[in-house]
């Protein structure tokens, strides 16, 4: 059975900026570009998708009441170091976290996910100048 192969030089760079995006619709735009489901070849079996900078991030909203009543956990590994974070507190001061791991559970839990991450930048605010002579498409997000 033959394969099909993927030419990695036709990968492009999206920008989305995250003001006043809400969290899911925002990971979902991002979920399907890093996995190339807006090209016409993409293949399931293959990581296909384009490089993905969101800028912005520290201006997303969650929808609904979960900036208080919902929270995100984290464990360092040693004992009692279980954290918890309201919403509130991961858009103030871990925005770029709180975008990663959402457009992280978007993604197929799968050994191709972990080479999709990788090409996922987030920036709390503008981006920095690694990335500025790139030539990027900007999207908008709802």
């Amino acid at each position: 059975m033959m394969m099909k192969k993927i030419d990695t030089n036709q990968r492009k760079w999206y920008q989305i900026d995250a003001t006043n995006c809400i969290l899911g619709k925002l990971a979902v735009v991002a979920a399907n570009i890093l996995q190339g489901k807006n090209k016409k070849n993409f293949v399931r079996n293959q990581d296909c998708g384009d490089y993905l900078v969101i800028t912005n991030a520290k201006n997303v909203k969650l929808s609904g009441n979960k900036a208080t009543k919902e929270f995100w956990y984290n464990h360092s590994g040693y004992i009692g170091g279980l954290r918890k974070r309201s919403g509130k507190v991961m858009i103030e001061k871990y925005a770029d976290e709180l975008v990663t791991t959402a457009v992280k559970g978007m993604l197929p839990k799968n050994k191709l996910a972990k080479k999709m991450i990788k090409k996922l930048h987030v920036f709390k605010s503008e981006m920095n100048n690694k990335f500025k002579q790139q030539k990027f498409e900007i999207l908008k997000s709802k």
